[in-house]
């Protein structure tokens, strides 16, 4: 008998438009619908942690596979500081600090009346 955490698998529940999205997207990339789906779901979380734009998403997760087949485990901090290298040398880490200045900037004067 198989337990949730003696397994690597889980069983959802997808609407059948999904896995049929999901079936027809699979077959020229020669994965299977399972590994479609995981292939989106990788693809929006690398989106919405880096704001990353969908095309650098996949580059990414392409660079990601490649590295993935030929390496061995990496420390998770190794990992990090990669995103970030990579986060760096694309410009997208000053782009992310310049806005995030300049939100903080807009909040400081309300912050200031406040006090």
């Amino acid at each position: 008998m198989s337990t949730a955490a003696g397994s690597a698998f889980s069983s959802v529940k997808l609407p059948a438009g999904l896995v049929q999205q999901a079936r027809e997207a699979a077959q020229p990339q020669r994965r299977s619908v399972a590994g479609q789906i995981e292939y989106w779901a990788t693809l929006g979380r690398i989106a919405e942690e880096t704001g990353l734009t969908v095309q650098e998403a996949r580059e990414a997760i392409a660079r990601h596979d490649a590295a993935a087949r030929h390496a061995v485990p990496t420390d998770p901090l190794d990992a990090i500081e990669a995103r970030f290298l990579a986060a760096e040398s694309s410009g997208r880490l000053a782009q992310a600090v310049r806005q995030t200045v300049q939100d903080n900037r807009s909040k400081a004067p309300a912050a200031r009346r406040a006090a």
